[in-house]
């Protein structure tokens, strides 16, 4: 029987849905409102450029500052990317009406129906960006989702909210392969747990490994896959998680920059999502890999390229890497040029990762 909580899940969504729908039905009665009144039609698009990405120390996360850019069919240099978004919002208005979802991927061939051109996905991807700024909301909301690369297990049930499953219950243990997070478990209704804290992992070879060593179990935890810098639909969960069943949530990487910066977008999100909040867990730890741990641990090593250490120099000026374990991290990096993997800690043994190292870092991360 579908509960209250659930219930109210699903007001919630078919509010959200019609707000997507209105947003979408005022800006086309501008456009409207310009050709009654022999006016060239026009979109104000919120500025992605660098200079006006801030990073906002209230809400910890990167916002997007006041400046705006006018994308106007009157200007025939921007008359084609006009036209896109035109289009994208009709096609984002259709998918909402009929609660049919579509890929990024999708989106890029389906144009191609209506004869609206993209030199490649990467444009069709850019002014699906540009939607989500005009509208405020992200692509998920409309029904535009990337391809599934993250998968959950653990003791969490869900009650789904989707048409035709509404109302159907799944606990996350039930496969050992984990549920892959996708539409319809971002959206259901999180009913009850018995964790006490989740653990993202940035690789699927070790989140493997936790399932097989029972970490759930072990630590009382819900164990996420990242599939590398974790997917936006990824990082709802995770919030939601965190916020809505009051659950800690820590990250395990690759001991290296750019797992260090995987954590970091879990945390706070990143540049390229200014334009959007919701996706982030402020009150994250990374735990580890860090570059003390490799020294600690003697741990297997693999030098750092050049674009690693260019990486660590671009994270020291940016705001989010100027004090604490972020700052200290990127210095022990640039110090020792080294880097190394989750699976480095298999020189001790299979289960060295799990029986060792994880109990002293969640324990650690008691006092972050």
């Amino acid at each position: 029987m579908t509960t209250n909580k659930a219930k109210d899940r699903k007001q919630k969504t078919i509010e959200k849905q019609q707000n997507i729908i209105d947003a979408l039905k005022d800006h086309g009665a501008k456009v409207y409102g310009d050709l009654d009144s022999g006016q060239f039609p026009k979109f104000s698009i919120p500025s992605r450029s660098v200079s006006n990405i801030v990073y906002d120390k209230k809400l910890r996360q990167y916002i997007l500052g006041n400046s705006a850019a006018l994308r106007s069919s009157r200007n025939s240099s921007q008359l084609r990317s006009f036209t896109q978004l035109m289009w994208l919002a009709f096609f984002a208005n259709r998918l909402t009406h009929e609660k049919k979802s579509s890929t990024l991927r999708d989106v890029y061939y389906s144009s191609q129906a209506f004869a609206i051109e993209f030199e490649d996905q990467s444009e069709s991807d850019n002014i699906i960006v540009d939607l989500e700024a005009v509208l405020s909301k992200p692509r998920e909301d409309f029904h535009i989702f990337p391809e599934e690369r993250s998968s959950i297990f653990g003791d969490l049930n869900i009650e789904y909210t989707i048409p035709g499953y509404e109302g159907k219950r799944m606990n996350l243990s039930n496969h050992p392969d984990g549920y892959a997070i996708g539409p319809s478990l971002t959206t259901a209704e999180l009913v009850d747990t018995s964790a006490e804290i989740v653990i993202a992992i940035e690789k699927g070879g070790l989140f493997t490994r936790f399932v097989e060593e029972q970490v759930d179990k072990k630590f009382k935890s819900i164990i996420i896959n990242t599939g590398g810098q974790a997917p936006r639909s990824t990082r709802t969960l995770l919030k939601r998680l965190h916020d809505e069943m009051g659950l800690p949530v820590i990250v395990l990487t690759d001991g290296d920059v750019y797992g260090e910066h995987i954590a970091m977008v879990i945390k706070s999100g990143s540049a390229n999502a200014a334009h959007l909040r919701e996706l982030t867990v402020p009150d994250a730890k990374w735990v580890g890999v860090w570059a003390t741990d490799i020294e600690k641990f003697k741990l297997p090593t693999i030098p750092m390229t050049e674009s690693d250490i260019k990486r660590c120099y671009d994270l020291q000026s940016d705001p989010r890497y100027q004090e604490g374990i972020w700052k200290k991290e990127l210095d022990v990096f640039l110090k020792i040029k080294r880097k190394a993997e989750l699976e480095a800690f298999s020189k001790y043994g299979l289960t060295n990762i799990t029986d060792k190292y994880l109990p002293q870092k969640l324990e650690l991360a008691k006092s972050l």
